[in-house]
């Protein structure tokens, strides 16, 4: 069939998704390195500045989702607004954040299953989830909707049941043998900055790749009912909620936690549950973890998939994965993309330390690679209106130009350039020097100077 997308998506989902994707084990694992290396104090100001940076990226892919309803969303406005290759760049990064995910994921799932079933192998739980996750996005896309709504829902009210029971610990409320009322006071005990306020900047990626998986709701555009209103709505509530759910419960940890018995190997949350004596902590919350990883395994599998379709249909790869089933879903995209995630998954288990590790560091960079392209997507785009007069048709008061796209910009850039100082992430920016030159150089190559692959299709917008 001709590749043609169903709209199909409710905003509910749509809102669902943005959120559930921006909570995950960044938030229930990865903030336990946040807070034992920035501080209490330090991890708040981590959390509140990844927190402003996504909303001023997300203001960003409001307006040009809105303006451009497309699949592939950000890759699309990239290569309209700043050029085919960057388009393309974008495109592969994103392609190889979610593939690589998908490896990483399906590896997790099986680790945590070991938990209660120590006998079985790893890969065969990996494989089984595999399955699950293949079936939830292969039928239609209002299959995979719900499934992702009801997956995010389960993490949705764990952090809710955790907002309440962290307020009621610190005000003396709920208490046992191992917990007093400690108040706010964890916060300050050691200083505002205990290891130095180098450190809070070194935890920004960390921080960022807890808030990424936010922008996925903008590739869903092409398939959304409403798009113009169901973006909008979706982006507003998402953000206000997870103000509320990740500054809320980092503050709460941070609190109740001092920073220097927070365990990097165990989620701070388990240690929460476990210290006023909730039966089967650990397990509990690995059964949520467990639902998170599935919910992005989930995710990465659609965004994935519909990044594949975008280059097919933009003439970029093979038109063969343009094409869809009666339902809508682009199959041949789907198996590849479900192919990068089983060829990742492979090299996981037999070159973890090596090309796996390459590309894990890689991919951890490049939804921030993606975040700066959306910002500067938004920026030409303001420029392009303002040319041809045309500044009534911005979502925004005029004042919020060119202020709101350049802050979203240098935001991004900063939060890779500080990589730089961190010994332990540097790797990632390294790699991702030739990662970068070999995309760019196989878009030239291939539609620049070899005239059988000109592109007749791919243009952008006149500057």
């Amino acid at each position: 069939m001709a590749g043609k997308l169903k709209r199909v998506m409710t905003a509910r989902q749509i809102q669902m998704i943005g959120l559930a994707s921006g909570i995950g084990t960044g938030l229930f694992l990865s903030s336990a390195y946040t807070i034992h290396t920035a501080g209490a104090f330090g991890t708040i100001l981590a959390y509140s500045m990844g927190a402003i940076l996504v909303y001023l990226v997300m203001l960003s892919v409001a307006e040009l989702s809105i303006a451009m309803p497309q699949t592939g969303a950000f890759h699309y406005h990239a290569q309209k607004l700043i050029g085919p290759a960057t388009g393309f760049f974008v495109a592969i990064a994103y392609w190889l954040t979610w593939t690589i995910a998908l490896g990483s994921e399906f590896t997790a799932s099986g680790i945590i299953m070991q938990r209660w079933f120590p006998n079985i192998p790893v890969w065969a739980f990996s494989g089984v989830f595999l399955v699950i996750i293949l079936l939830s996005n292969i039928f239609s896309v209002k299959i995979f909707g719900e499934s992702e709504y009801w997956l995010a829902a389960i993490k949705v009210v764990t952090i809710i049941a955790f907002l309440v029971i962290g307020v009621l610990i610190l005000t003396g409320v709920l208490h046992s043998s191992q917990t007093q009322n400690v108040g706010f006071q964890n916060i300050f005990s050691h200083g505002v900055f205990p290891n130095g306020i180098g450190a809070v900047f070194t935890t920004m990626l960390a921080v960022n790749f807890a808030f990424s998986g936010t922008e996925l709701m903008a590739i869903t555009a092409g398939e959304a009912a409403d798009p113009t209103r169901a973006i909008a709505k979706a982006i507003k509530a998402v953000w206000w909620r997870q103000v509320i759910f990740f500054i809320g419960s980092i503050t709460i940890l941070a609190a109740i936690i001092p920073y220097e018995k927070a365990a990097v190997t165990q989620s701070p949350f388990v240690t929460v549950f476990s210290m006023i004596g909730i039966p089967y902590a650990a397990d509990i919350m690995n059964f949520v973890i467990l639902t998170g990883i599935i919910s992005m395994a989930n995710s990465g599998l659609y965004a994935s998939t519909r990044m594949l379709w975008s280059l097919s249909h933009e003439g970029l790869i093979s038109a063969k994965f343009e094409k869809v089933n009666k339902n809508g879903i682009p199959i041949r995209a789907l198996l590849a993309s479900l192919m990068g995630g089983i060829l990742a998954l492979g090299s996981s288990f037999m070159a973890a330390g090596s090309l796996y590790l390459i590309l894990v560091e890689v991919s951890g960079l490049a939804v921030v690679f993606v975040w700066v392209a959306i910002s500067w997507s938004h920026y030409k785009y303001y420029q392009l209106l303002k040319r041809e007069k045309r500044t009534q048709e911005l979502r925004y008061p005029k004042w919020a130009y060119p202020l709101l796209p350049l802050a979203g910009f240098i935001g991004s850039s900063l939060s890779i350039l500080l990589v730089i100082f961190d010994p332990d992430q540097r790797a990632a920016l390294l790699w991702s020097v030739p990662f970068i030159i070999i995309v760019y150089g196989y878009y030239y190559l291939k539609f620049k100077w070899w005239p059988k692959h000109h592109l007749s299709t791919v243009t952008t917008i006149k500057k």
